[in-house]
């Protein structure tokens, strides 16, 4: 009875939430935004949903607290390296036959990825023809990512990931190192636009050649996994790439026959031409 009452919480809290703020959770996976609004109940004080729900619906200062449990932050630079020494060795070569590039990391977090790309791309030559859209639902993960500042001690495992992707050049060039932060050049970000877009209410904003959209799906029920990847064939040109998480597919969601599989352990899909 108490895990049905706890249901019931959930399900009016996120209902709540669009109502107010329109930001739209309810689509997500039920399992993963029970845990998290859980440790957010812990960590603000709350005997139960419902109080955490009175609170947010009454101090909109709280919205972005929240946020950061329920959208969720883990990244790295280059990671899954061999993702990104498949896009260097197989999809480099498709898109250096196109004038200009448009890329879209959806939900781009804290801006990892974003970094990634942005320095896999100089070092391949395509950074001066490309135009990067980074965006998230997260506002905070958003001013994080723009900032391009990270904990110094994170840069061990960064470096390692940037060799095994294939990395020309050290790491360490794109940044400088100060009172234990790492600070992101910001001649990476010169053909960056950072935008808060949901993959849950919004459209297509831009035709691009590769979406990249990482471990964002795992968190999505089918509906609005259909929904996301509709988004992403929408936005892509013709034989455009799009590249997913580890443990995500595009195998049991509607557009499947939409994309042939590219280099299929690495989740690299390239979009098929029209019929």
């Amino acid at each position: 009875m108490h895990n049905k009452i706890e249901d019931i919480e959930v399900r009016l809290f996120l209902e709540a939430i669009y109502l107010k703020y329109h930001y739209d959770f309810r689509g997500y996976a039920m399992a993963s935004i029970k845990r998290r609004l859980f440790q957010a109940r812990d960590h603000f004080g709350c005997r139960s949903i419902s109080m955490l729900q009175d609170m947010v619906l009454h101090d909109e200062t709280m919205l972005g607290a929240l946020m950061s449990y329920l959208t969720v932050q883990v990244s790295e630079l280059f990671r899954d390296p061999a993702y990104f020494r498949a896009i260097r060795e197989k999809v480099v070569p498709h898109l250096k036959t196109y004038p200009s590039l448009k890329v879209w990391i959806a939900g781009c977090s804290t801006g990892e990825e974003l970094y990634s790309f942005a320095i896999l791309f100089r070092e391949e030559g395509l950074e001066e023809r490309t135009l990067f859209y980074a965006t998230d639902i997260n506002q905070e993960s958003l001013r994080k990512a723009e900032a391009g500042v990270y904990d110094l001690d994170r840069m061990r495992l960064f470096t390692e990931n940037h060799r095994l992707s294939g990395g020309k050049t050290s790491l360490s060039d794109y940044y400088t190192a100060a009172y234990g932060a790492a600070t992101f050049d910001k001649s990476l970000r010169r053909h960056v636009v950072f935008s808060d877009h949901s993959l849950v209410t919004d459209a297509v904003f831009a035709e691009t050649q590769f979406v990249s959209c990482r471990n964002v799906l795992i968190y999505f029920n089918r509906d609005l996994q259909n929904r996301a990847v509709a988004l992403f064939a929408d936005s892509l040109s013709r034989k455009g790439f799009l590249g997913l998480g580890a443990k995500e597919t595009l195998r049991f969601t509607e557009h499947h026959d939409t994309f042939d599989e590219f280099a299929r352990e690495e989740r690299l899909y390239q979009k098929r031409e029209a019929a």
